[in-house]
């Protein structure tokens, strides 16, 4: 019988194909992506207190050590009439801003015009693009905890970021009743072109967490081969978004906890903005209060906004367990075995391993977004801010990006090819010309 728990030592695994993407360092050497991820883990000690995935969980709920992050906004309209609308992006800004706004989260101004205008660069610091979990935003403490060695002045410091909001998050406002979902790539593609025209010489990074993860992972699929980023980072994905809500549906804790605290913060995000949620006709917010649980939540808003006819199809369409065979490049994901939201049945196991361009990372402990240490700090911090800073000051990402591994349509088996083809990112889902 294992008792490590006692302790609170968690055990660590990895996932991957056979024989991972080669790197190639800016010394001239090869290594794996396998062989990086392994090297940028250190071993997971947790509070040996919380001992299982509800009691790490809970924890979030209970006021931890303030982390200062300053930020500055922009509000930028998508430029794709399809997905018409704002929405708001937090650059993580060095000075402190001396007069809060009580229109915006903590610690967070706009950009003046001028501030804005002078905002591109040549430099070639590497920067980093953050997506945040359900009805989140920029004020998030768990995306905070990852932002904070890396914009700092320690060792691991000298990066910029930013945190692009969802619609509606982060006190940002809902201009028309394009809201967005668990597949909203369109602001995450926009502002990537848009980073990488305005700061050209710098490297692109991302992380996503939770509901971002799993948006970031159907970005990377998506953009495949022409993705603009340099690696990626997801944790806490539930990538399998049908099982997860299956699963919690089967607990009292997982109907009465997670998926009714889920619903009632999306419903509550769904009252700020009711003015313009409610000139969407296919939306009745008669239903949409009446809603407790998550998956009410989405019947009622998400199947009527796109257009599913049920909240299943909705979420088997939004899953990224299939995106992940599409990605094509670096992409370490971070999983905890125990998670009670990201349930481990929802892993996409052999999706990762079919993909040499993925490595997963489970630990049997750390809850949601969580893996608390002793000290308050979060685990899974150290094994991204690693990742992060191998990918920018050891790899040569141009050289790298030429040694294309090969992926699952070349391991289909002995023989001539299938008269078929599979594409991971064909969706159910289309624009209607």
């Amino acid at each position: 019988m294992d008792l490590g728990w006692i302790i609170g030592h968690a055990k660590v695994s990895f996932d991957h194909a056979p024989q991972t993407a080669k790197l190639k360092t800016k010394l001239g050497t090869e290594v794996s992506l396998s062989q990086l991820c392994g090297s940028a883990t250190p071993p997971c000690h947790l509070n040996p207190l919380l001992f299982n995935g509800h009691l790490q969980t809970f924890w979030t709920a209970v006021k931890s050590q303030d982390i200062p992050i300053h930020y500055k906004r922009r509000v930028f309209e998508n430029e794709d009439p399809t997905f018409k609308g704002t929405y708001a992006v937090d650059f993580v800004s060095h000075t402190p801003n001396t007069e809060p706004d009580s229109t915006l989260p903590p610690r967070t101004t706009y950009f003046t015009d001028e501030e804005f205008h002078r905002i591109s660069s040549d430099d070639d610091k590497p920067m980093l693009v953050t997506l945040h979990g359900l009805s989140g935003g920029s004020h998030e403490i768990y995306l905070r905890h990852v932002l904070a060695p890396l914009v700092g002045r320690g060792e691991d410091g000298g990066w910029e970021a930013c945190v692009v909001n969802s619609r509606g998050c982060a006190m940002s406002k809902i201009t028309s009743t394009v809201l967005y979902n668990a597949r909203a790539t369109w602001d995450m593609r926009q502002t990537v072109k848009w980073l990488r025209k305005t700061f050209p010489n710098r490297k692109l990074f991302a992380i996503g967490f939770s509901l971002g993860a799993n948006i970031l992972t159907n970005y990377l699929g998506e953009e495949g081969d022409a993705c603009l980023l340099n690696a990626a980072v997801v944790v806490s994905n539930p990538w399998t978004l049908d099982v997860s809500s299956l699963a919690l549906q089967r607990t009292w804790l997982g109907r009465n906890v997670y998926l009714t605290v889920m619903g009632t913060s999306m419903r509550n995000l769904v009252e700020q903005h009711v003015e313009q949620v409610s000139k969407n006709p296919r939306i009745d917010m008669d239903r949409v209060r009446k809603a407790k649980y998550l998956y009410e939540f989405d019947r009622e808003v998400q199947g009527p906004t796109w257009g599913y006819p049920t909240e299943g199809a909705y979420y088997r369409d939004a899953s990224s367990a299939d995106a992940v065979m599409a990605v094509k490049i670096p992409l370490f994901a971070i999983h905890a075995k125990d998670d009670p939201i990201a349930v481990d049945e929802a892993c996409p196991y052999e999706e990762i391993k079919a993909n040499p361009h993925v490595v997963l990372c489970a630990t049997d402990l750390g809850g949601h977004l969580s893996w608390f240490q002793s000290s308050g700090e979060r685990w899974f911090v150290k094994p991204a801010v690693n990742f992060f800073n191998k990918m920018a000051r050891d790899i040569d990402l141009e050289e790298s990006r030429r040694v294309q591994a090969s992926g699952w349509s070349e391991k289909l088996g002995r023989g001539p090819p299938p008269p078929f083809a599979y594409a991971p990112m064909r969706r159910k889902l289309h624009v209607v010309e």
